[in-house]
């Protein structure tokens, strides 16, 4: 009788992509957060927390009565009310703080370091947060008689970027990877552009930004929306020059996304040359942005990475590339004061070279989101 053969091997288990997210995070940001790691970590493992973006298109009194009824609050308003009483030398009852603040509502002293209030942020956006540690879920958003949604939920610390562009009246603005369309949307919210062109190189995702403008945006307002589907790179070669605001809010490896979903993660092994050439990618859009402002003008660049090498140094070598390649002068605007503006509603790094990080907390578990400006001599 012949022996019965074994059975072949079977094929090893395919690690889940989510699984190799965070072997390779555990790997570098260890070094790069030490004993903060932990804390970062199990955050970014744990639900998101979102912000209502309120739409100024909608009935904005109404929206805010209701937000304000389920105990949210508009965190930019807050913040910029709670500077401008210190810097006016007013008396301000001290809020009440909730246990799981780590963080304390700014300083006289921080206030009085604070340039005037219009100068440092985008004015006339609106996003309501529940308090820290509250983790209660905002509802669905729904539409008003006219078909517009009342408000969109996004990662409250996603409008820093916008807010750091710090938009003027009749400013030509460009938003070079807009979609899928939060920040454009934003962006919109401001009611200040003189014109603004949002582009992003994937069709299918700008079929996205279509659908989240239709859904937000009356009709004549979005048709003075330049919607491009561009290679960003070579965006310098259409309009050199040609805005007073750019944002390059870049594909990054999103970190939030890959540690807690397999769909479309680009930790898949079949995506690791794509991930690996991301800071190359992402260098060339921020160039291809520092070359499309206008002398004078000012660049955001950003990411939702904790990463080093998707952060500061692709903005290090960015200086580096406009200054030998192109003569172009940049400088990197201090935006430290959002730290202080914003510190009961975002957890930030201490230790960002260039730029400001927001760092995932579980009382405030927003991001994380890398923002960085550039002023182009």
């Amino acid at each position: 009788m012949s022996p019965v053969p074994f059975p072949k091997a079977a094929t090893a288990p395919r690690v889940p992509s989510t699984a190799l997210a965070l072997q390779n995070f555990d790997m570098n940001y260890s070094l790069r957060f030490g004993e903060a790691w932990p804390s970062v970590r199990i955050s970014l493992l744990s639900e998101q927390k979102y912000g209502a973006l309120v739409n100024g298109f909608a009935d904005v009194d109404h929206v805010a009565q209701e937000l304000e009824l389920v105990n949210a609050a508009d965190f930019v308003s807050k913040s910029l009310q709670k500077v401008q009483h210190l810097q006016e030398g007013s008396v301000v009852e001290p809020a009440a703080r909730e246990q799981s603040a780590p963080q304390e509502a700014p300083s006289e002293h921080q206030a009085a370091k604070l340039p005037p209030l219009s100068a440092l942020v985008t004015p006339n956006i609106k996003c309501y947060t529940f308090p820290r540690g509250d983790i209660t879920r905002f509802r669905s958003a729904r539409p008003d008689v006219l078909g517009i949604f009342n408000y969109y939920l996004l990662d409250a610390a996603s409008l820093l970027p916008v807010l750091a562009l710090n938009i003027k009246p009749g400013d030509l603005v460009l938003d070079l990877c807009a979609a899928p369309g939060g920040k454009t949307l934003a962006i919109l919210q401001t009611g200040l552009c003189g014109h603004l062109a949002a582009n992003d190189i994937s069709i299918s995702r700008t079929k996205r930004l279509h659908q989240v403008l239709n859904s937000y945006v009356p009709k004549q307002v979005k048709e003075t929306v330049c919607i491009t589907s561009w290679d960003g790179r070579n965006w310098a070669e259409l309009e050199s020059g040609s805005f007073h605001k750019v944002l390059v809010d870049v594909p990054c490896t999103t970190d939030r996304h890959s540690v807690m979903e397999e769909d479309n993660n680009i930790f898949h092994k079949r995506r690791s040359k794509e991930r690996q050439m991301l800071p190359m990618l992402q260098l060339q859009l921020l160039v291809a942005g520092i070359l499309a402002t206008m002398p004078g003008g000012e660049v955001v660049y950003s990411t939702c990475s904790l990463s080093q090498l998707q952060n500061e140094y692709v903005v290090e070598r960015a200086i580096e590339i406009a200054e030998t390649e192109y003569n172009i002068g940049t400088q990197v605007k201090d935006l430290s004061y959002f730290r202080t503006l914003f510190q009961n509603t975002f957890s930030f790094s201490s230790d960002c070279r260039l730029g400001e990080l927001v760092l995932p907390h579980l009382t405030a578990n927003f991001g994380p989101m890398y923002f960085c400006k550039l002023r182009r001599a």
